[in-house]
C-alpha cells in the first residue's frame, strides 16, 4: 500500500487539465507539467473557470475553490516533477510516453507510481522500457475528467498487487468509479466501443442513414450522446487513432477496420469541437 498525497499530472491539454482539477478538488497537492507555457496557462485559467462555475452552481463554496487552485502548482520543468504518483496524459504516442517516465524516472523515487492515461496503447510495452517495471501501470480517465465516473485501472501483469490497490482506492477518493482490468488492446471500454462507432460510420457509408439520425435514434434509445457527436467531443485524431491501434493489435480483423469516413476528416483536419468542425460544426 502507498500513500498518496503528491500527485503529478503531465500534459496540460483536455485530459490531463481535467485530471489535475480533479486531484486537487480532492485535496492532493498537484503538479501539472506541460512543456508549453501557453498550455499550463490556458490550463490553469480553464480549472479556475470551472470551480468558479461549481461554487456558482453551490456544488462547492467559495473557500475551497481557492484552497483547490493552492493546491496547483504548473511547471514546464521536469526536475520539478517530484511526486508519490506521475499520472501522464500527452500525446498518444508509446515512445513520446516511455521518454517522458525515463526522465521522471531519474528525479523520482524508485516506488513512486507510474500511471498512464492511454486509451489503447499496450501498457506492458511502457513498463517493458521503464524502470522498476512494478510499479507502472494504467489509469484511464475518461473525457471530462470532472464529469466521467469511470477509470480503468489496468495492470500489466508484472505490476505489483500494492500498486493496483492504490490506484483503486485512490479513483474512490477522486470520487471515481475504479474497474480493474488486465492490459489488453482497447482495455475494456475502447475495445466494446468500437462498434459504436463503426457501425455507425458504416450506416452513413453505404447511405442507410445520415448522421444527425443515427445519433436521434441512438440517443432517443438511451445512449447519452449519439456516435458522431461523440467523436467530436473526442477528437477525430485520438478516436481514430485508437481504432487503428486496436485493429493492429487484433491481427486486422475486417470487424475493426478503421472507417474511411473518419480518416478523411482527420486528413482535412476536422477534428471535432477543439477545431471548431467535425461531422458538426461549432
Amino acid at each position: 500500500m502507498h500513500t498518496i498525497k503528491t500527485i503529478c499530472v503531465c500534459g496540460a491539454g483536455t485530459m490531463g487539465s481535467g485530471i489535475a482539477q480533479v486531484t486537487a478538488l480532492a485535496g492532493y497537492t498537484t503538479i501539472q507539467f506541460d512543456l508549453s507555457a501557453a498550455m499550463l496557462e490556458k490550463s490553469r485559467a480553464a480549472i479556475e473557470k470551472n470551480l468558479q462555475w461549481l461554487s456558482e452552481k453551490g456544488k462547492i463554496d467559495a473557500d475551497t475553490v481557492g484552497q483547490t487552485m493552492g493546491r496547483l502548482v504548473f511547471t514546464n520543468a521536469v526536475t520539478d516533477c517530484v511526486a508519490d504518483l506521475v499520472i501522464e496524459a500527452i500525446v498518444e504516442k508509446q515512445e513520446a510516453k516511455v521518454d517522458l517516465f525515463n526522465q521522471l524516472a531519474q528525479a523520482n523515487r524508485p516506488d513512486t507510481i507510474f500511471a498512464t492515461n492511454t486509451s489503447s496503447i499496450a501498457v506492458s510495452a511502457i513498463a517493458a522500457a521503464v524502470p522498476h517495471a512494478e510499479r507502472v501501470a494504467g489509469m484511464h480517465f475518461f473525457n471530462p475528467a470532472p464529469l466521467m465516473k469511470l477509470v480503468e485501472v489496468i495492470h500489466t501483469g508484472k505490476t505489483d498487487p500494492g500498486v493496483i490497490d492504490t490506484l483503486t482506492r485512490l479513483a474512490a477518493s477522486l470520487g471515481k468509479t475504479a474497474v480493474v482490468c488486465k492490459d489488453a488492446p482497447g482495455f475494456i471500454v475502447n475495445r466494446v466501443a468500437r462498434h459504436y462507432y463503426l457501425e455507425a460510420m458504416k450506416l452513413v457509408e453505404e447511405g442507410h442513414a445520415d448522421i444527425p439520425t443515427v445519433d436521434a435514434v441512438m440517443e432517443a434509445s438511451g445512449f447519452k450522446m449519439g456516435p458522431f457527436k461523440l467523436m467530436d467531443l473526442i477528437g477525430m485524431d485520438i478516436n481514430y487513432g485508437v481504432s487503428q491501434i486496436v485493429w493492429e493489435a487484433l491481427g486486422k480483423p475486417e470487424r475493426l477496420t478503421p472507417s474511411p469516413l473518419q480518416q478523411q476528416k482527420v486528413a482535412a483536419g476536422e477534428l471535432g469541437r477543439k477545431t471548431g468542425k467535425g461531422f458538426y460544426e461549432y
